[in-house]
């Protein structure tokens, strides 16, 4: 069984890793430590969120920062607010105990830019972004990412699925010195194929979680057939028998995410609603409230659950079935994280079985019908 130590991780990071419980590697660690250590590489991750992608990256990021140098030596590139102060979190952590600082910065919408540009003047060596927000700073010379000698882009289909093509095609050509470039996605869309061919090297080695499962084998995924007129009294059903549990409900528009969470929350159920016409102010707050357990469960729309990363969820309902099958894996994917079990549930309607077959074809998975 391989440690951190025998990966190559230095000393200082593994006693912050085991300080926060880290202390057996992932698979995806196991994999792709020691290749980005060991050489000056771009790599390929195909691998799910609450995988330890984090870490898989970020120690050997950490690794390579020369800490005497004040220039920033790394980017990372994330779909939302949320997973960029996360991974910034992470790095954080995972230098509490070395001797020189490592200093990483967060940029992202929904903050004032003035204070980023403030921040940003310090020394720097990590930079962790949003697109949007990091093509707003290059455009106003405020953030100079030429000189990197190594790019991340974490949950990359996530950041193409948002519309970022076009930030992430030029941000990519700002930064066409020496980099190595690190991507990491759950899925591999057409659009994924053409930016590896586009901007990374041919010989690029692929680090493959779970083959032959696209989904986490700790989900057990069932099914209950239904009436759109019954879904609501189902859901009442399900929360009052997982009174304990915490999960999220996910919806295809932000008026239906809205409308449902009214409705239960009408009920007694401790219950908010995650959409795209939130002020940033509100989805913290919310964020705050479900991460600290205060509140028990999320009800969003696809869009809006990007890069929340919060572990023990008990269970993901889908109160409909998504458009895309991708989708499909990155919503099951919230519940059992780090190795814990968790349960998706899908509501279908009469004529919807068909799906339900689509996605057991594709993804490979077995589905149970349960009854309530």
């Amino acid at each position: 069984m391989s440690t951190f130590s025998t990966l190559g991780v230095r000393k200082d990071f593994v006693k912050s890793l085991n300080e926060i419980g880290i202390k057996e590697p992932t698979q995806i660690q196991e994999i792709a430590i020691p290749i980005l250590l060991n050489s000056a590489t771009d790599l390929i991750g195909l691998a799910q969120t609450g995988t330890g992608k984090t870490a898989a990256f970020g120690l050997p990021l950490l690794q390579k920062i020369d800490a005497s140098n004040p220039e920033i030596q790394a980017l990372i590139l994330a779909p939302t607010r949320e997973l960029v102060q996360q991974i910034q979190k992470q790095l954080f952590k995972f230098t509490k105990y070395c001797d020189t600082k490592i200093f990483s910065e967060g940029v992202y919408g929904g903050e004032k830019i003035d204070k980023q540009i403030a921040a940003l003047k310090r020394t720097t060596h990590i930079v962790v972004a949003t697109p949007g927000r990091l093509l707003d700073l290059i455009e106003r010379k405020d953030i100079n990412i030429k000189n990197i000698s190594t790019l991340v882009l974490d949950e990359a289909d996530e950041m193409l699925s948002m519309g970022f093509k076009e930030d992430i095609n030029r941000i990519l050509k700002f930064t066409s010195g020496t980099r190595n470039t690190w991507l990491f996605s759950a899925t591999m869309p057409e659009e994924i194929k053409k930016l590896i061919k586009t901007y990374m090297a041919v010989d690029a080695p692929r680090v493959e979680v779970n083959k032959e499962s696209l989904v986490n084998a700790n989900i057990t995924h069932q099914y209950i057939t239904t009436t759109i007129k019954d879904k609501v009294n189902l859901l009442e059903k399900l929360l009052d028998s997982r009174a304990k549990d915490r999960g999220i409900i996910f919806c295809r528009t932000k008026a239906g995410t809205q409308n449902l969470a009214t409705a239960l929350k009408d009920k007694g159920f401790s219950v908010e609603a995650l959409e795209g016409d939130m002020q940033q102010k509100e989805r913290d707050k919310v964020m705050r409230a479900f991460k600290n357990g205060s509140l028990q469960v999320l009800i969003s729309t696809d869009v809006s659950a990007r890069g929340i990363d919060v572990n023990n969820l008990a269970f993901v309902i889908h109160h409909q079935l998504p458009d895309q099958i991708d989708y499909y894996t990155h919503r099951s994917g919230r519940t059992a994280r780090a190795g814990k079990t968790g349960v998706s549930l899908a509501f279908i309607i009469p004529g919807e079985i068909q799906k339900i077959h689509e996605l057991r074809k594709v993804l490979g998975i077995q589905f149970k019908e349960v009854f309530i």
